[in-house]
């Protein structure tokens, strides 16, 4: 006779367990401590399976019937329920210890660290990390959803940090986009929060683009009393078109003094392509300086306190700052700005020229390639004229456009 409602309530426990049956292999079995649990026999081929349904009264009646029918529809299509429920408690479990944090550590270690992609882009990836991190760090990837990670990019608004906020939100993204490309997640719930942050303000690095006043500005590097590996760095800089991370980065066996030639592997590129660039005499002949004062062993430039990194990235900012120059006046990535201006005004120079100088990227594959590829003798001739150039603007204090413009 099927089971009701009055009578499953009315059941009492025994010495031993014993069972109920109600319909289609549908059973509820008393334990001695007066627990009601739903069973539900069933038949793979000859062998006789068992699905625990859950207990009464958290599972009424009426819930165990309709999770009767729905694994006797499973059996009939040629299902096993109890494998289908204990793959799903695997995958629960499995799910639930993969945490935001804990995917987005691999994705730094798997993507980009063994990718060989920069150090300043690893550092800049674990920063957003942390970021993110308290509020949606410990949650399980394929539970979050978009206000979880709304919220902490509106701290970081409300602190006016817009341009990292919106980082900040695309690299979750990727995060989760890697978390859906290896089955911990089914969506990217970042998605959504398009348009909810406010757009930052375009900035741009500081950067001196009259001659004079950068006459001004290498003179006052010429009398910089601080560190003189800083001070080499500072006098180099201007010349090579590098960005700060590429030049605090720079290894003595990526040098060929000889030929004049300073090769920059890809890992250390924003463009993740190897770039090479032409050293004047100029630079030369302050490298050769500095490797007769230091070695030229790791590091050119490497930190004040530990050969073994480079200096840090605010030394050479620092540095302007304490001779005197504001961060809305000079900074040092401000000074590739410099060059591409100047030369650009000259006219003297292949666009294209300036551009694989600076390593700026090209959409074309062919066009693309910097490495002593497409207008490398006319960039060896642009690096040393730009040094000529560079030192007479040092020199000269009055005359200085004049001799520019009639080049």
């Amino acid at each position: 006779m099927p089971l009701t409602e009055t009578r499953l309530r009315a059941l009492k426990p025994k010495d031993k367990s014993y069972k109920l049956a109600d319909d289609r292999g549908l059973y509820v079995e008393v334990t001695p401590a007066g627990g009601k649990l739903w069973r539900f026999r069933y038949r793979i081929g000859k062998l006789e399976k068992k699905l625990a349904i859950g207990a009464y009264p958290d599972v009424s009646l009426k819930a165990a019937r309709q999770a009767t029918y729905e694994a006797r529809q499973l059996v009939a299509g040629g299902g096993d329920p109890a494998l289908e429920k204990r793959k799903q408690k695997i995958k629960s479990e499995f799910l639930s210890a993969q945490t935001f944090e804990t995917v987005a550590s691999e994705y730094i270690e798997q993507m980009m660290v063994r990718n060989g992609r920069a150090e300043a882009t690893i550092v800049k990836a674990n920063y957003f990390l942390e970021q993110l991190a308290p509020g949606i760090g410990k949650r399980p990837i394929d539970q979050i959803e978009p206000f979880e990670i709304l919220a902490p990019l509106k701290r970081l608004e409300a602190t006016g940090k817009h341009e990292t906020a919106k980082k900040c939100r695309s690299f979750a993204s990727r995060v989760f986009r890697y978390g859906v490309a290896t089955t911990r997640c089914s969506s990217d719930p970042t998605s959504m929060l398009k348009g909810a942050l406010i757009t930052p303000r375009v900035t741009h690095y500081a950067a001196i683009i009259e001659p004079l006043e950068l006459g001004g500005l290498l003179r006052a590097i010429d009398g910089y009393t601080g560190n003189s590996i800083t001070r080499c760095a500072l006098m180099i800089a201007p010349h090579v078109f590098v960005r700060p991370g590429e030049l605090r980065h720079a290894e003595w066996l990526e040098l060929n003094l000889e030929d004049g030639i300073w090769t920059i592997p890809e890992g250390k590129m924003k463009s993740r392509r190897a770039h090479a660039v032409s050293l004047s005499k100029q630079v030369v002949a302050h490298l050769s300086d500095l490797a007769d004062m230091w070695g030229a062993e790791g590091y050119v430039f490497p930190s004040a306190r530990t050969s073994q990194r480079p200096m840090s990235e605010n030394t050479l900012n620092a540095a302007f700052r304490r001779m005197g120059y504001s961060k809305n006046e000079v900074t040092a990535h401000g000074l590739r700005a410099t060059a591409s201006t100047l030369l650009n005004e000259s006219g003297l120079w292949n666009p294209d020229a300036i551009e694989r100088a600076l390593a700026h990227g090209d959409s074309n594959a062919v066009r693309g390639i910097y490495h002593r590829g497409k207008h490398w003798d006319e960039r060896v001739r642009m690096a040393q004229w730009w040094s000529d150039y560079l030192d007479e603007l040092r020199e000269d204090r009055t005359c200085v456009v004049a001799k520019f413009a009639s080049r």
